[in-house]
Formats: structure tokens, sequence, C-alpha cells
């Protein structure tokens, strides 16, 4: 399996489960890996055959941005369900991180991976 990737794509959204986060956007930053086959891709070089790397990380940007969400759990399960069924991706790994939500930490979140890598 071939793997199509996004590094750090920040995105601004209501994040949190307290009074304050409620109130401000707080930059989350994802990391995804995609599992595709490129080979058709490759051999023919048009992008209709590919995984389209733009697409996704724009329906992510307009689904996060829009949204409003309590827990990186529940955000997290919820990509992973856009990027398989609307992408037909087979299997994913996703970060999610929330910068700055722990002062004495660079980053902390999720990892999570859903799916069977063949």
């Amino acid at each position: 399996m071939d793997i199509v990737y996004i590094r750090n794509l920040c995105i601004a959204t209501i994040i949190g489960v307290y009074d304050w986060e409620r109130q401000v956007r707080q930059i989350v930053s994802l990391d995804l890996e995609m599992g595709a086959d490129i080979s058709r891709a490759a051999d023919t070089d048009d992008i209709q055959y590919a995984l389209d790397y733009k697409a996704v990380a724009d329906r992510l940007t307009a689904f996060i941005g829009d949204s409003e969400f309590l827990l990186l759990e529940t955000m997290a399960e919820q990509v992973a369900t856009i990027v398989r069924t609307e992408f037909s991706v087979p299997w994913l790994r996703l970060r999610i991180g929330k910068p700055g939500a722990i002062a004495e930490a660079d980053d902390v979140g999720v990892l999570i991976e859903r799916g069977a890598r063949h």
C-alpha cells in the first residue's frame, strides 16, 4: 500500500471543555497518512486517478473550521469517517494536536488508525 500524506494542516476552530475555550478559536494541527494505490496515477500522470490531497485538505479545513467540539477524540473519529467514506480511503493514520493546551508541553492530542492496511 502506498501512502499519501498531509503534514501540519493548521485549522482554527472551537475546541475544548472549559468555558473560555468555547469563546475563542484555537488552532488544531493535523497529520494525516492515507492508504492509496498510486500506480494508475503514476502510470497515466493523470490527477483523476490520484488521491487529491488538496481536496482532502479543503474538506477538512471547512469541516473543522465550521465545527465546535468538546473533545479531540470526537473530532478525530468524525475526520476519519469523512476521509474514509468521501475519499474511499481504506486505511488512515490521523494525529490531531492542540498546541498550547498544556503550558509545559509543545503539543498534546490523539493519534488514531482506522481501516485495514494491506
